[in-house]
């Protein structure tokens, strides 16, 4: 998987929503052990320091634990895994209906465009 990193945001916090998306959509499976830092951080072309803050970041929220004998896993709470998920789509659907609202489609008319676009996927 490559990584995109864009000059408008914190690195680390660009990594950091990479390697969760990552762990979300089991790239790095639940109980898995997470590549090291310079691993990664050699990957994505970063500083390891940088990646080092990303990796701490996802430990605060919980996705990613440290065993000191078998380095960083991937959480194996599925609560966790499932609060970042549903954070994560109502991001996603506020963007789509902030996007709408612009073009000038209320809540209804807005969820009407997204089933027709539902259909037209099947």
């Amino acid at each position: 998987m490559e990584w995109k990193l864009a000059g408008d945001r914190p690195i680390w916090l660009q990594l950091k929503e990479q390697i969760t998306q990552r762990i979300l959509t089991g790239v790095y499976p639940m109980g898995s052990r997470l590549p090291t830092v310079r691993d990664l951080a050699a990957e994505a072309g970063v500083n390891p320091n940088t990646m080092q803050r990303a990796l701490a970041e996802l430990e605060n929220d919980g996705l990613a634990v440290t065993n000191r004998t078998a380095g960083r896993l991937v959480t194996t709470d599925v609560s966790v895994v499932e609060k970042v998920r549903d954070a994560l789509a109502s991001k996603c659907i506020m963007t789509f209906y902030e996007g709408m609202a612009q073009l000038g489609y209320d809540w209804t008319e807005a969820g009407r465009k997204l089933e027709e676009a539902k259909e037209d996927v099947q």
